[in-house]
């Protein structure tokens, strides 16, 4: 027992240690986990190199549930809309990717079959990292995260014909079948007991049951889902909703391996199937745990199964190779994006995310290398390559993130402030969703505003649109004063940063007494910043829409329309309230739990919230006796 549980105790204390740490300092959690693998395999040999391709093996497994949960996320009309993206730009991605590899490994002096192998293996991408890194950057839904999931799944799908394709390319060696049904390939023997039952079927059967698999999941989906859970509903146990859904991907990736498909191609399918019932969410939630887990422990694998000893034989040539596939991929990407008309960041977030090798790229390896496929030393090379890319992924992203940042700062450094020509009594700083709200409602009130922005993108879609704006820094006092400060009736306060906004609230403040300063505060200790530094009216972001919702809330629990909006306004009267009393006892920089008379108070404040509202409840249903 104790030799079972001591590597599972090791990976679990690598992800609890490390990624928590890679993500605190920026790093993504991605990299977080290859290096922990790195440091309990190759640095500290906690993990042996045989024991992480055993977990690599074990941990795909995440990657299949990946694909089943983004599978439910796609409705099927979606996936037929995608048609020409699977097709056009993940067909042609593969294509120039796996020619221009095997011009470059054939003017290496591999022979053609190997280079074409060669190729093959590289023209895949990661699917749990690009995926991971997407999600966690909130891309996915952009116009470059769409394009790199269609490159992805069509990826998926052409790891079935290479692998068929494969071991017809063996260098040297020729097809022969024996009586018995193997097929001998010079020493290299695939034997008949070895062999799945489907591939020793005759070609055309081999045919028919792939298409069989594929119906029978879609069949199963459609007419079978439903009442199988209704029965799995009527036990009335929230365990064996998890133990349903791992049922479903471990029984759908049994039968495609068995036929010879891709195990996360029939669950993404699967996924798809099953997006419109009922039963969608229940999946989701029960499967994600899993996902995330085996997700990590892939990482884990990867970087403890990376080959130090071959690297640091031939750091610069491996290096070289590795940042050489990477920035070929990368220019075929850049080259498919501009063609299909990707918008310039669009284009570049679809060559960052794809210019690694994948994961799907490893297991081709092993398999041309079990069948004779390439030579031992060319194998290693490129499972050491395929890693290092994987790493090197996440450190390309954080660097795009800092020249991006670097450019911007730049662009706006040298674009010099706009010269204000139209002062208004109404001045308004900042113009993102908040501050056009306000601004809308002003203007199609009758009123003019003065406009300030330090986002030249975003003053100009609005000059598009006839809405006048002046870029420059809103929290520069020169600035405010070329807007006409001194003559101005009312500042509103609607910048981002909120540290920004307290620093413009003090100047304005200072700068003309009567002022009337209306702030955007985050959250309340905000609001105290703001309240401290001479805001007049403070307005918290999320604030009014969840008193709006629990509104909602309340009208659907049986309230009357009138007695739900009563109770709305006094719940905001006795905050608004509570707000300026806690004010006063609020220190900064002390957290408010460490503040007793804070939270005496706080206390105190709650209990006559609740008597409140219960006395405008009770004087609604007396009115409303009195009415009947």
């Amino acid at each position: 027992m104790l030799s079972i549980l001591t590597p599972f105790f090791i990976y679990l204390s690598a992800i609890v240690i490390a990624v928590p740490l890679a993500r605190r300092l920026g790093l993504g959690s991605v990299l977080g986990y290859l290096l922990a693998g790195i440091v309990i395999g190759p640095i500290l040999g906690l993990i042996q190199h045989n024991e992480s391709e055993d977990l690599l093996h074990f941990a795909e497994f995440g990657v299949v549930m990946m694909l089943f949960l983004i599978g439910l996320e796609l409705d099927p009309r979606a996936l037929w809309d995608m048609r020409h993206k699977l097709l056009g730009l993940g067909g042609l991605q593969i294509f120039l990717t796996l020619g221009a590899i095997a011009g470059a490994s054939m003017f290496m002096g591999f022979a053609w079959q190997t280079a074409v192998a060669i190729g093959m293996i590289l023209s895949l991408s990661s699917t749990a990292v690009v995926l991971q890194t997407l999600s966690e950057k909130k891309l996915m839904q952009t116009g470059g995260g769409r394009a790199s999931f269609s490159v992805l799944l069509t990826q998926d799908i052409a790891v079935i014909p290479m692998i068929a394709i494969l071991p017809l390319l063996a260098v040297g060696q020729f097809l022969s079948f024996n009586p018995d049904g193997s097929i001998s390939r010079g020493v290299q023997t695939l034997a008949h007991e070895d062999a799945t039952w489907v591939q020793t079927l005759p070609g055309w059967g081999v045919t028919l049951a792939t298409l069989g698999a594929v119906a029978l999941i879609i069949f199963a989906g459609v007419f079978l889902t439903r009442p199988f859970f209704r029965f799995i509903h009527a036990a009335n146990l929230r365990e064996l909703y998890t133990a349903v859904s791992l049922f479903i991907v471990v029984g759908i990736a049994l039968l495609m391996s068995a036929v010879g498909l891709s195990p996360a191609l029939g669950t993404f399918l699967a996924g798809v199937v099953l997006a419109n019932t009922e039963f969608r969410h229940e999946l989701e939630s029960s499967i994600e745990p899993f996902k995330g887990l085996l997700l990590g422990l892939f990482f884990i694998a990867v970087g403890a199964g990376i080959n130090f000893t071959i690297l640091f034989r031939d750091p610069i040539e491996i290096i070289a190779l590795t940042v050489g596939l990477m920035l070929l991929k990368g220019g075929i990407l850049l080259l498919i994006g501009r063609l299909f008309s990707l918008r310039t960041r669009g284009q570049w977030l679809l060559a960052l995310s794809l210019a690694q090798a994948g994961e799907f790229g490893m297991v081709l390896t092993t398999f041309s290398l079990q069948q004779g496929v390439l030579e031992l030393w060319l194998g290693e090379r490129l499972l050491l390559i395929i890693a290092l890319s994987l790493l090197f992924t996440p450190l390309f992203f954080m660097f795009q993130d800092y020249l991006r940042a670097r450019i911007s700062a730049k662009m706006d450094a040298t674009q010099p402030d706009d010269e204000i020509d139209d002062k208004q009594k109404i001045i308004i700083a900042g113009i993102g969703r908040f501050g056009q709200s306000v601004n809308r409602l002003v203007r199609a009130s009758g009123f003019e505003t003065t406009v300030i922005d330090h986002d030249l993108k975003v003053i100009q879609v609005m000059r598009k649109f006839g809405i006048k704006g002046f870029f420059g820094d809103p929290t520069r006092p020169d600035l405010l004063h070329a807007a006409g400060l001194e003559n101005a009736k009312i500042l509103v306060v609607a910048v981002d940063d909120p540290k920004a906004a307290v620093k413009l609230v003090e100047f304005g403040r200072k700068a003309k007494p009567d002022l009337m300063i209306i702030a955007r505060a985050r959250d309340r200790i905000h609001v105290y910043e703001l309240y401290r530094a001479g805001a007049d009216k403070i307005v918290r972001e999320m604030f009014d829409s969840s008193l709006r919702a629990g509104r909602y809330v309340l009208e659907e629990m049986g309230l009357s329309d009138y007695d739900a909006s009563m109770s709305e306004q006094a719940y905001y009267q006795h905050d608004r309230h509570a707000l300026r009393e806690l004010a006063e006892l609020w220190e900064p920089g002390k957290p408010v739990a460490d503040n007793p008379a804070y939270v005496e108070r706080s206390k105190a404040l709650d209990i006559d919230l609740e008597a409140a509202l219960v006395t405008q409840l009770q004087q609604g249903r007396d009115t409303d006796t009195k009415v009947s």
